[in-house]
């Protein structure tokens, strides 16, 4: 999942290329950038990062996107496919003039194997998953008549349809007042 099933634009490949060499580690991509359900330059693209040291690489991270502390927000994620409990991190970056809409998610390397399993095992989904998607998709990103709030709920019913199994996955947020 280093590479990406749809093409990535010109900017879009150098962008990646530059932060993988700064951060001196791989880029997973995972999602839609893999599947028939992309939308360039409305989809995001899902990267997963694996770090043996995550303070550091939320540093390095922090210095190349000139982010803050508090933007990175702590996660627990319980795989569906193992029932493993995971910690880590989210960072959604957006810059809207190169029409690019990121969300990195860093956990630590011993979970390699098992994220990308989980990851993986949505990458090749029956056509008319596909198809729902891509309906969905469009309505959402096109039409723009699904409110945001509707369309993921719907987009996440419809993926979980696949295997009918629901990874649960919470989002801590840090109040940006207090310490962490």
């Amino acid at each position: 999942m280093e590479t990406t099933k749809n093409k990535l634009s010109d900017y879009e490949e150098n962008f990646f290329f530059k932060l993988s060499n700064y951060l001196d580690t791989k880029l997973y991509f995972y999602g839609s950038i893999q599947r028939s359900d992309y939308f360039p330059g409305s989809s995001d693209i899902d990267i997963d990062v694996f770090s043996d040291n995550m303070t550091t690489t939320i540093s390095k991270f922090q210095h190349f996107f000139g982010a803050k502390r508090n933007e990175f927000k702590k996660i627990v994620y319980k795989v569906r496919t193992s029932n493993i409990i995971i910690h880590g991190y989210k960072y959604k970056y957006n810059d809207p003039i190169n029409k690019l809409n990121t969300e990195f998610s860093i956990y630590n390397e011993k979970y390699k194997d098992v994220v990308l399993l989980e990851h993986g095992s949505r990458l090749v989904i029956p056509f008319y998953i596909s198809w729902m998607l891509i309906i969905l998709k469009y309505l959402y990103y096109n039409v723009g008549i699904i409110p945001k709030k509707y369309y993921y709920y719907l987009k996440n019913k419809v993926i979980d349809s696949v295997d009918g199994k629901n990874a649960v996955f919470v989002v801590i947020e840090i109040p940006k007042d207090q310490p962490e």
